[in-house]
């Protein structure tokens, strides 16, 4: 399954390649020849755009169902948490704490590099006029939103009728996913005070319908190969080599900020909370990070990130069973990162600006789903979708990303498992200190 993973990937990278050299040549033959240029700008329309449509709209297919069924999941498997006792708690803080540094330090670079912005108003304009209704409608309207406040926080997780906003008012548009967000926890909240065997029943049944999910993401993908480059050559051909540019500098970008992450603020974090060098930890779990890179896999990687804790790093048998594990599922930051980053890319790229009060909202959002499609393969995307359709972007502009997405699910993977291994040799410690003050 991993090979056959890996070769699709492979397929849709080199994809991406065919697609934008094909449109790059195209435009340099429409240069001297305008009419091919716009016989095939026709083609891609009528053709080659229906095509990635077929593709992109399998995905918002899942978003709905996936993501209540994967985060309400992710939530009632925990069982009761007031049994877990001080090593969840020490879990959980820290798990949360570095995806929220991941996804600031993410969008911090965004609005720094605004990988975005290096598109023409010209190209903009073509971008919001063949996909951006919706965002047209949102750029419209937010001079007249009411301003951030406690009420409006309410209304946008707590709606009035929870299955009018989820489902959306009409068939072209995905419904809200903020307040089916909190459904879903409150769901799994729920779940974990039943009995045993109904958290259990609860729970695969959750489990059956995230398999359903995502064994229609499995499907799409398979169409990927030859959905992305037809959308990318059909967006390069409209567009211009302006859009390759720009997704160039967002990989650029983004694959920086998580080496910063994982090797900056992991590197603070073990001299803060252990007596650990930072160069010597790094250089000891070597062989797991080139394990994650190679497979893309945090799943794939849990042996080798089990063995390195117990043999190397000798973290305690207790610690390493319940962090580790845990936390290939939860503690996803390289991948909260990534989906705050493409939010804010598309965002740019279609010329929505977001608020800082969106940002807040945008950082929430990603640690919460990165949660949530935590193990799942291509579950992301979708999720995405959904995102991006929150915040008033068209979601069809996750295309322009996916074609990138190889290398940079490489790195978020990389970033995903040493995050782990750091975060448990920090519980580890912080663990028995506890326990030796204790005795």
């Amino acid at each position: 399954m991993a090979g056959s993973s890996k070769t699709l990937a492979n397929r849709i990278l080199i994809g991406l390649v065919i697609g934008a050299v094909a449109g790059a040549i195209t435009l340099g033959i429409g240069h001297f020849y305008p009419p091919l240029l716009s016989f095939m700008q026709k083609v891609s329309t009528s053709v080659f755009d229906p095509l990635g449509q077929v593709f992109l709209r399998m995905l918002f297919f899942v978003v709905i169902p996936l993501v209540f069924a994967s985060l309400a999941s992710g939530v009632t498997q925990l069982g009761r948490l007031d049994k877990l006792g001080p090593l969840a708690g020490r879990t959980f803080t820290f798990f949360i704490a570095n995806m929220a540094i991941a996804v600031a330090l993410g969008l911090i670079m965004m609005q720094v590099v605004n990988p975005g912005g290096h598109l023409s108003p010209e190209a903009k304009d073509v971008l919001m006029a063949e996909f951006g209704g919706d965002a047209l409608k949102h750029v419209a309207t937010s001079a007249t939103q009411p301003k951030f406040s406690f009420s409006l926080v309410v209304d946008m997780f707590m709606p009035r009728n929870l299955l009018g906003a989820v489902t959306g008012q009409n068939r072209g548009g995905l419904g809200e996913v903020l307040p089916l967000i909190l459904f879903a926890i409150l769901v799994g909240a729920v779940g974990t005070q039943l009995p045993e065997d109904k958290r259990k029943k609860l729970q695969d049944s959750l489990d059956l319908v995230t398999d359903l999910m995502t064994g229609i993401v499995h499907f799409a993908l398979r169409l990927a190969p030859y959905a992305v480059p037809a959308m990318i050559y059909s967006v390069v051909v409209k567009i211009g080599v302006d859009i390759i540019l720009a997704l160039g500098v967002f990989v650029i970008g983004c694959i920086a900020v998580m080496a910063l992450h994982l090797f900056g603020t992991m590197s603070i974090w073990l001299k803060l909370f252990t007596k650990r060098s930072p160069k010597v930890f790094f250089q000891q779990i070597r062989a797991v990070l080139i394990t994650a890179f190679s497979t893309s896999s945090s799943s794939a990687t849990m042996p080798t990130s089990i063995d390195c804790a117990r043999d190397t790093l000798n973290v305690s048998a207790s610690t390493r069973g319940f962090v580790i594990p845990l936390g290939a599922t939860m503690n996803m930051s390289g991948t909260a990162l990534y989906e705050g980053c493409v939010v804010l890319f598309v965002a740019q790229v279609f010329g929505v600006d977001l608020t800082f009060a969106q940002e807040i909202t945008l950082l929430v959002l990603a640690v919460l789903s990165a949660i949530a499609v935590a193990g799942i393969p291509g579950g992301s995307l979708p999720l995405i979708a959904g995102l991006l359709a929150t915040f008033g972007v068209p979601p069809e502009g996750i295309g322009i990303v996916l074609g990138a997405d190889r290398l940079l699910d490489m790195a978020r993977t990389t970033v995903n498992v040493g995050c782990d291994l750091v975060t448990t040799v920090i519980v580890d410690e912080k663990t028995k200190v506890a326990e030796s003050s204790t005795v």
